[in-house]
């Protein structure tokens, strides 16, 4: 303390640096709780995106496999209609054939 300065003011410039130094030490608090916030996250994060991963795979194959099936259905049938039909036209063919 100085004794050229009276003691108000010695008082109020103690009590802003105060105020300063503990504004200064709050924010690098809060800077290294996010770091580390940061860091769990990354290490907690990625397990749960790697299942949502497998998850969204296996939903997205099981429905494309569906889809594959009905198509495939839709196709046999056709195909199995078409084989019906070109028979019936070869057995025509021969009925009249054989008159």
């Amino acid at each position: 303390m100085d004794d050229e300065k009276p003691i108000l003011e010695q008082t109020t410039d103690a009590m802003s640096s105060a105020a300063d130094a503990t504004k200064e030490a709050v924010n690098t608090v809060v800077k290294k709780v996010r770091k580390a916030a940061k860091k769990v996250a990354k290490k907690v994060m990625p397990k749960k995106a790697k299942k949502a991963k497998k998850a969204s795979k296996k939903s997205a194959a099981k429905k494309s496999a569906k889809k594959a099936v009905k198509k495939n259905a839709k196709k046999a049938g056709k195909k199995t209609a078409k084989k019906i039909a070109k028979k019936a036209a070869k057995k025509k063919k021969a009925k009249k054939s054989k008159r």
